[in-house]
């Protein structure tokens, strides 16, 4: 408050005030007015405002485009680009309009043609379910000459139907659309009291997975994908893109990994006309299976989207989840049709009391009982009295109004009035409005057979497009493209791909993470760079894998304070990266003396020679890595010798000890994997393969690579193969209309390459397959036409081992319905096994500083040959009469750099 001149007061607001006060006008006009769609139509203003006017303007003839935007801005103060922005977008949506010339292809990201050029009216759809005067509330427009309504009276989810997306003022919307006739199928579902579940659904198609879609509320997410069909080895090709892309934005990505080095491809090619056609020419070499994933890990064939449904209820913006936005509209369409239904039976009462007033007034010739009357009051009582005895039988009171309507009937129609007629009519109304009245007593019934009229008149053609699925996560590091060479600075202690005048160890990606081994026993893992030092003395680095527990490091390490050597086997799955860590003891003076890294846990056989004046009687003997368990990597290992060691070699490469890898495959998401996750396959050794037999007829072995991929949807058979196995299949032969049925050996070693072993026929198709060695064939047939029948056959019976080419026997079966391989217990004779691999043996720990007598095996064999099994990495002491007593640091030369996995070191 502040005291003027004259001593008045007056009121002060600061100016901060004043801005946060517009601040929020602002953002409530925006929300309310324009960015945020109302619960009771799923409409914003400018979309509202499009409908009313073409309603308007709808004679069933198309309108120009400009003469909707400028019919609508009798309503919408914001301009013509707005308008015919949200008329293109509605009308991409193939719902509310029919449409006619360039409306622009939401597929390829091409706009419409200007308002001028094309065409719009309303569909039949929109007519049925969008407007009635009657129901609709009416508000006046912003200048005061028009009426405009508040909302439409809608009797159809429209929103989650359409979908919306509106950014306001803090405060923002994302509902996706949902499929048509599921929608409906939900709303009945609920005046049934089931519960429901929806899921998007988009007119690009493509692949979704909705399990963290979290009802459409915030803090869900949906991934979609593009449909990406492998043409061959050489090509990929994409059918339905995700959506929020287009076919220019998604090429543009596919060409960005492919510069930065994510992926490796030759061309891109877009053949998009009527369906959207994207071939992808892979580069030589490049595996189909490991660019699918990396398409979706690197570029838009894969996206995510996260949901908001924000909705006006009562002027005011609330989160409600899909479910209970389709409960409010459902309800809301049935009160709507409860008011339809009053009053429609308000109407019909009405015609039953005009109709049963006109046939008294006519029968009863009360008409002319007002010939004498000599004035309009004396007309109108003599009427009314003439009535009188009747009054007691209609609803309501007989107004001055309803006798008016009898005096204005024409002579002409009283002449010619037909009773029958007039009964016939009354019996028609009177069933009507019986039908009626059972609608308002069964509304919930009424409604529900209103949702399944809608879905019967329009639900062809709108069935769900995009595919429901559970995606696999995909490992960036997995499939991104060796686009970088990998290179060590062993001495200096540096690694990366800027290194290119050092020693090249491998390739990797530039996202890669690597491990690195020094000769003091110091582990540690790090995001490659194009130079990073890791430490000095490095004598192993590689790309690292995490969670790998298949590799295995086999080590042999010098106790720096007792001069003991211990041997251990450990894994590395996980571990900080930069940080440091010890697989030898924690002396300083600590150093590993030999080290493989081995990706299969193989265990080798390594040679030990103590120097010449140690005390003990055994200088030279081996040491069996296959008899040590594998533990952690911090753990001290099994004492090998007390004295000092001055050479270690390898004698021989060993075998695993790992065992087979068990896979299963998860039909959900048609890939392999390692965690039990779906079906067991088998246990596959490194030279093993998987058989995979598809419903078009083609067999094919792969390797089991957890990166292969198999639609379920194609897929009938995916285990080990087993060469011995006989496979049994029954199949529909397209050229000839026949069944066949055939038993082959796999007579083909080829990876990677489908053989067809049924005919080539488009139609022909595989109708059951087995591995069992001798089934029984179960076939339901109709020999009359009506009834099935069962018979079950040996199938030795039917078909005899012939090559896979072979057509097979004919099932003499005219009205073949089904057929089932029934597995027997006989089996095929003993294929040969391989050597079984040595189990390892769980030695005692020891102790640090205690001798172990038995942890050292003496070899009585011949050393190996030279040049196969001598190490490519090897230190040498210098030659010296005695061993010195101290353990310090003692000069070595390195020869031979590695170019394997193995280091010795003596």
């Amino acid at each position: 408050m502040s005291e003027t001149a004259d001593g008045a007061l007056q009121n002060q607001i600061a100016v901060a005030g004043m801005y946060e006060n517009w601040f929020l006008e602002y953002a409530s006009y925006v929300i309310l007015e324009r960015a945020v769609p109302a619960v009771e139509d799923g409409l914003k203003p400018v979309q509202r405002r499009i409908l009313h006017a073409l309603k308007e303007m709808d004679d069933g003839r198309f309108n120009k485009v400009a003469n909707v935007i400028g019919q609508t801005m009798q309503y919408h103060p914001h301009g013509d680009a707005s308008i015919n922005d949200a008329i293109v977008n509605l009308g991409q949506k193939e719902l509310l309009f029919d449409c006619q010339g360039n409306w622009g292809d939401n597929r390829t990201g091409d706009s419409a043609a200007a308002a001028r050029y094309i065409e719009v009216r309303l569909s039949k759809f929109a007519s049925d379910v969008v407007f009635n005067n009657q129901t609709t509330e009416w508000q006046m427009s912003y200048d005061g000459r028009k009426r405009e309504p508040v909302t439409l009276p809608i009797k159809f989810p429209l929103l989650l139907a359409q979908g919306v997306e509106g950014i306001a003022v803090g405060l923002a919307t994302k509902i996706m659309p949902h499929n048509f006739c599921e929608i409906i199928q939900a709303s009945i579902d609920i005046l049934n009291n089931k519960k429901v579940e929806l899921y998007p659904d988009f007119l690009l198609g493509g692949m979704m997975d909705a399990s963290n879609y979290n009802d459409g509320l915030r803090g869900g997410k949906i991934r979609i994908r593009a449909k990406i069909d492998e043409l061959d080895k050489k090509t990929l090709v994409i059918t339905e893109i995700p959506f929020t892309t287009t076919t220019t934005s998604l090429i543009d990505s596919i060409i960005k990994a492919n510069d930065t080095g994510k992926i490796k491809i030759k061309k891109v090619i877009d053949n998009t006309a009527k369906d959207v056609e994207i071939q992808i020419q892979l580069a030589p070499g490049i595996s189909p299976d490991v660019t699918i994933d990396a398409l979706y890990a690197f570029t838009d064939c894969e996206v995510s989207i996260s949901p908001n449904a924000c909705v006006i209820i009562e002027d005011k913006p609330h989160f409600m989840g899909v479910g209970e936005i389709l409960r409010v509209s459902t309800n809301q369409t049935v009160d709507l049709l409860r008011q339809e239904l009053e009053i429609r039976k308000g109407e019909l009462m009405e015609k039953v009391l005009f109709s049963s007033l006109e046939k008294i007034f006519i029968e009863n010739r009360i008409y002319r009982d007002i010939e004498e009357c000599e004035t309009f009051e004396l007309v109108i009582q003599t009427v009314d009295k003439g009535l009188e005895p009747y009054k007691k039988d209609f609803y309501r009171e007989i107004t001055e109004e309803d006798i008016l309507r009898l005096l204005e009937i024409r002579i002409k129609r009283i002449s010619k009035f037909d009773s029958f007629k007039a009964d016939e009519l009354m019996k028609r109304l009177l069933d009507e409005l019986a039908e009626v009245e059972d609608h308002l007593a069964n509304l919930i019934r009424f409604a529900i057979d209103y949702f399944k009229n809608l879905l019967a008149k329009y639900g062809k053609g709108r069935e769900r497009r995009t595919e429901i699925k559970n995606f696999n996560t995909i490992s960036a590091t997995v499939v991104a493209a060796a686009n970088q060479k990998l290179y060590v600075n062993r001495e200096d202690g540096f690694i990366g791909y800027g290194l290119k005048k050092d020693e090249y160890v491998m390739d990797c990606s530039d996202i890669d993470d690597i491990i690195v081994f020094r000769s003091n026993g110091t582990c540690v893992v790090t995001k490659v760079q194009e130079k990073v030092f890791v430490g000095r003395d490095i004598i192993y680095c590689s790309v690292f894998k995490k969670n790998d527990d298949r590799k295995v490091y086999n080590v042999v390490y010098l106790d720096g304070k007792s001069g003991t050597s211990y041997v251990k086997r450990f894994k590395v799955t996980s571990v900080t990266r930069d940080r440091e860590y010890k697989v030898s003891s924690d002396n300083a003076k600590s150093k590993l003396t030999y080290f493989s890294a081995n990706e299969n846990g193989e265990a080798e056989v390594i040679q030990i020679s103590l120097t010449a004046n140690c005390t003990a009687k055994i200088k030279q003997f081996d040491y069996d890595f296959a008899k040590l368990a594998i533990k952690g990597r911090e753990s001290l290992g099994n004492m090998l010798t007390k004295y000092p060691v001055r050479k270690i070699t390898m004698k021989s490469a060993g075998v695993s000890t790992l065992g087979g890898v068990d896979i299963w495959y998860d039909p959900t998401i048609g890939r392999l994997n390692r965690d039990g996750h779906g079906d067991h396959i088998g246990n596959f050794e490194p030279n093993d393969s998987i058989l995979a037999i598809y419903g078009s007829g083609n067999y094919e072995l792969t390797n089991f690579e957890l990166t292969n991929r198999y639609p379920a949807e194609e897929i009938m058979y995916l285990k080990k193969f087993e060469p011995q196995a006989i496979i049994s299949a029954a199949y529909f032969d397209g050229s000839n209309k026949t069944h066949l049925i055939k038993r082959f050996h796999l007579e083909t070693t080829s990876l990677d390459k489908k053989f067809l072993f049924i005919s080539d026929h488009k139609a022909s198709k595989l109708i059951a397959v087995t591995d069992n060695y001798a089934p029984n064939v179960q076939i339901k047939h109709k020999p009359d036409g009506k009834t099935n029948e069962l018979e079950i056959i040996p199938i030795d019976e039917l078909a005899e081992v012939r090559g896979w080419k072979a057509l097979g026997s004919k099932l003499n079966y005219p009205k073949l319905v089904e057929v089932v391989f029934l597995a027997t217990e006989e089996e095929a004779p003993a294929a040969e096994k391989a050597p079984d691999v040595p189990e390892p043996v769980e030695m005692e720990e020891a102790e640090e500083g205690e001798e172990v007598a038995e942890t050292v095996s003496v070899s009585t064999e011949t050393p190996a040959e030279a040049t196969s099994e001598e190490p490519e990495f090897v230190v040498n002491f210098p030659e010296e009469k005695e061993q010195p007593e101290e353990k310090d640091d003692i000069p070595f030369e390195i020869k031979n750099p590695p170019k394997g996995e193995q280091l010795g070191l003596f």
